[in-house]
């Protein structure tokens, strides 16, 4: 298993990404619950609408798999995604505290 990042590009229509919303997020939420899914959130600047996903899973095309079954994705409420192999040092696994 590795661990990847998901940036979704999101498209203007916010109403429509509303009315998904809550099957994205239940999507999501389950993949959570089984371990797949470590992290996800829109960004909340005020650079282009998007988010951040972090999962893990054995290759690339479970990566794809993962992104195909999103309700935004399945609206064509994201245009674009880029899918990328992260290898992350996690700080819990370490043992140590971050700082601010």
């Amino acid at each position: 298993m590795a661990t990847w990042t998901i940036e979704y590009v999101y498209d203007d229509r916010a109403d429509a990404r509303d009315l998904h919303r809550p099957a994205h997020r239940e999507y999501l939420a389950a993949l959570a619950d089984e371990g797949t899914m470590h992290a996800y959130g829109r960004y909340d600047d005020e650079g282009a609408p998007g988010a951040l996903l972090v999962c893990e899973a054995d290759d690339v095309d479970d990566v794809e798999s993962i992104v195909a079954g999103d309700p935004f994705v399945a609206a064509a409420l994201v245009p674009e995604h880029r899918i990328r192999r992260w290898p992350a040092t996690w700080a819990k696994a370490l043992g140590s505290r971050l700082e601010a």
